[in-house]
């Protein structure tokens, strides 16, 4: 089913195949941040990776039980747009050398990833409270709020810490 097609008739189709389209993306996060875990070389980004590693797999697991509570099975539709996040960090993080400059690039990209699931899950939410599915709306909350959170540390690591050492950094 791809998006725009006759596939997607309803709201009720256009929010399912957005639900398959995020728990895509969440997997192939949790396929990703190990790989950011071990190129971060400041303590503080490493561990929020970690960190945001084990929300990401609960996450995974709060979308497998709202696809439940609306009568689905959890499944995946590729996501273009998290694969070209994706593949731009690793393009990104590959062209390199500097630590300083690495660090920063990779809280970018982390940024670029949060932003992208804040706008799924916010639309995600108003598509399920007017189809009427208050409780499916609440549990999408929770993950937003990890998701909003975890790009305002994202934020502050950067403006505190990070962007300023890379700024030093040799060219």
């Amino acid at each position: 089913m791809g998006l725009f097609t006759k596939d997607i008739a309803t709201l009720d189709d256009l929010f399912v195949h957005t639900l398959q389209d995020i728990y895509y993306a969440e997997h192939q996060i949790t396929k990703a941040l190990p790989k950011m875990i071990a190129k971060a070389t400041a303590p503080a980004l490493r561990k929020g990776f970690e960190l945001h590693l084990k929300e990401t797999e609960g996450q995974i697991a709060r979308l497998e039980r709202v696809f439940e509570m609306h009568g689905q099975k959890p499944k995946a539709v590729t996501c273009p747009a998290i694969d070209g996040i994706i593949k731009e960090t690793n393009e990104i993080a590959g062209e390199i050398s500097d630590k300083a400059v690495l660090d920063a690039a990779l809280i970018a990209s982390a940024q670029a990833v949060e932003h992208y699931e804040i706008t799924r899950y916010g639309t995600l939410i108003a598509w399920a409270e007017e189809l009427g599915h208050a409780d499916i709306a609440k549990v999408l909350g929770e993950t937003l709020a990890e998701e909003k959170a975890t790009d305002e540390k994202l934020s502050k690591l950067a403006t505190s810490k990070i962007n300023a050492k890379a700024e030093l950094a040799e060219a």
